[in-house]
């Protein structure tokens, strides 16, 4: 499927995307999309600040149903690489990397906390280690 740029005045949005989605891999088709959307953002095809399309639209074009996309979408959102807007919709924030480190720094903040360390002592901790 082409991909192709369409420029309005706050940004450019990137209307689709080659992603691959195989109904006889056992992975979860939500897992598919997100998996796909991150190695798009990691090639380079979706730059930090551009927009992506509509999670209805994306859904037409792989023929998934638009809730599979909207929780792909959200997955990446909580892993720091997309980052929903009102009014400008949904846009990249960060690279797959960038989500790995949040990724990381929440299973640190989750262990420190089951280890009774308050907030405050892991901002101290992480300024030792650093």
């Amino acid at each position: 499927m082409p991909r192709y740029l369409e420029s309005d005045k706050s940004s450019t949005i990137i209307t689709m995307l080659e992603l691959d989605i195989d109904r006889s891999d056992q992975t979860a088709l939500h897992e598919q999309v997100a998996e796909g959307l991150r190695n798009a953002i990691a090639a380079g095809e979706a730059k930090v600040g551009e927009r992506l399309p509509p999670a209805k639209d994306f859904a037409f074009v792989l023929g998934v149903n638009v809730n599979t996309v909207l929780r792909a979408m959200h997955q990446l959102r909580s892993e720091g690489i997309l980052e929903f807007q009102r009014g400008r919709g949904i846009t990249v924030a960060g690279s797959p990397q960038h989500g790995l480190v949040i990724a990381r720094a929440r299973e640190f903040v989750r262990f420190a906390r089951q280890h009774g360390f308050k907030g405050d002592e892991l901002v101290r901790l992480v300024e030792q280690v650093s």
